[in-house]
């Protein structure tokens, strides 16, 4: 049976048109108006299926996830030639960092480069910080480092940015960083890399039911968790005995990625 959360609705789809995402963070949604599954980025790619009641159904490119966003947050825009691999930034008016803010953009967000001074680009979106950018083709080569970033993040469900974000959101902004697909959803990310029962190990993922971390040293994991409502570091061992504790039962998943550098 096909995963509906990947595999478009054949009831649902009327046509097919490539779309962007238009605003800095936008709500993927179950239903029209519907509770969020997960959120979706600037300059994020999407198929767009259907529109029901103002509410677009999409599918989004990098990671195959189906939902619904309102309409007007959607557009054709300039192929994007960069992406914020900072933590966050912000774009501006002008090249200037005292001048109005326009928003601020999510790790990862993609923009269109028309041209660069020595400290901003000017983009589709506003005056960024140049050293806030990378090129598209540029990946990072340690997922660990990137979840990092997020260090301290307030948890949200469903959250796939520094201003709030889960333990599946985590996981996929690290792995997506350093070019490896990368599914939305927990229980779709077991799939990843090779089952291992070797010692743990930097940049393995550790799953339990509902929840996903990743293991920074042999005792360590960083992970998005509802216990501190945070993205935090916490002990391997004493994360077992929390959640075994709590009714959620023991580990189901060691998994381990690609070799990293670090």
């Amino acid at each position: 049976m096909s995963d509906p959360r990947s595999t478009p609705d054949p009831k649902v789809v009327r046509f097919e048109k490539a779309s962007r995402i238009k605003d800095q963070l936008v709500a993927l949604c179950r239903s029209p108006e519907g509770p969020r599954d997960r959120q979706l980025i600037y300059g994020d790619d999407v198929t767009h299926f259907a529109t029901v009641k103002d509410w677009a159904y999409v599918q989004s490119t990098k990671d195959r996830y189906c939902g619904y966003v309102h309409k007007s947050l959607i557009g054709k825009g300039p192929e994007p030639t960069h992406w914020v691999s900072a933590p966050s930034s912000t774009a501006y008016l002008e090249a200037d960092m005292k001048s109005p803010d326009l928003g601020n953009l999510a790790f990862a967000s993609q923009v269109h480069v028309f041209e660069e001074t020595e400290d901003f680009a000017d983009t589709d979106i506003g005056f960024v910080p140049r050293m806030h950018l990378s090129p598209l083709a540029k990946r990072f080569t340690a997922p660990v480092r990137i979840a990092e970033y997020f260090l301290g993040s307030p948890y949200l469900w469903g959250g796939n940015s520094r201003w709030g974000i889960d333990c599946s959101g985590l996981v996929q902004a690290a792995l997506l960083a350093c070019g490896i697909p990368c599914p939305g959803d927990s229980d779709q990310q077991m799939t990843l890399g090779n089952k291992t029962s070797a010692p743990y190990q930097r940049n393995d993922l550790l799953f339990w039911k509902g929840h996903v971390a990743l293991v920074t040293d042999p005792e360590t994991l960083i992970h998005a968790n509802a216990h501190s409502m945070s993205v935090t570091y916490e002990p391997i061992k004493d994360t077992i005995a929390r959640i075994a504790a709590k009714g959620d039962g023991p580990v189901t998943g060691h998994r381990r990625l690609p070799s990293f550098s670090g």
